[in-house]
């Protein structure tokens, strides 16, 4: 039986199928796990993940799955929460999501979370990881000083995650006087050639952990 890998918002089935050959299925839902026992495939690979609007995949089924001998991976998004919160009952977590959860450089769940699309399953807000690595990536160039990045998270922290995108977040620093005028159209122009999609990376190196071992 090929791996079983839920996902489709940090990276679309069809980029993915690219990287490894598996049954893709959309974002990972409460019983989803444990209706797979059933068939008990080798490998769940689990990137993407309902949060807030649905029952999220529970940790007593994903534990159930790995008392059965499935190898269970993640990292990316829900999968990175769930490898931090159950590692030490043998998930694999990958990536750099997972290892923020790891090292309590990011703790909550809003973190990693977005709306997105029921038919297409593309991402309609960005995550707060995200918008963290590309703030980083705008100090490490010379766009911010260390301060407007710190308090650009902040304001970006506070903005519920449906409504997370660089156009709100900068207009709210903006407003708070964090950033100029001319500041904001260099922040803007620089998000525009390099914005870090660290959740999509974090979903290559899950699917490439997955054929390493197959």
């Amino acid at each position: 039986m090929k791996p079983v890998v839920y996902t489709g918002t940090s990276i679309s089935h069809d980029d993915a199928r690219k990287i490894l050959d598996a049954d893709y299925r959309p974002p990972v839902r409460r019983h989803d796990i444990r209706r797979l026992l059933k068939t008990s495939p080798e490998i769940i690979g689990i990137i993407d993940g309902v949060f807030f609007d649905s029952a999220a995949v529970a940790h007593r089924e994903i534990i159930e799955a790995l008392k059965s001998g499935i190898i269970v991976i993640g990292g990316g998004s829900m999968g990175a929460l769930r490898a931090y919160e159950l590692e030490s009952y043998g998930m694999v977590g990958v990536g750099k999501v997972f290892e923020m959860y790891r090292k309590g450089i990011i703790e909550a769940d809003d973190e990693v979370a977005v709306t997105f699309d029921a038919e297409s399953n593309e991402a309609l807000s960005i995550p707060l990881v995200n918008i963290r690595m590309t703030i980083e990536s705008a100090m490490n160039a010379g766009i911010l000083n260390p301060g407007q990045g710190t308090a650009i998270i902040d304001i970006a922290r506070k903005i519920f995650y449906p409504d997370r995108n660089y156009q709100n977040v900068i207009f709210e620093c903006v407003k708070a006087g964090i950033i100029t005028d001319i500041e904001k159209k260099k922040l803007l122009d620089f998000i525009k050639i390099n914005e870090v999609d660290i959740k999509r990376q974090d979903a290559v190196l899950v699917l490439e952990k997955i054929r390493q071992l197959l």
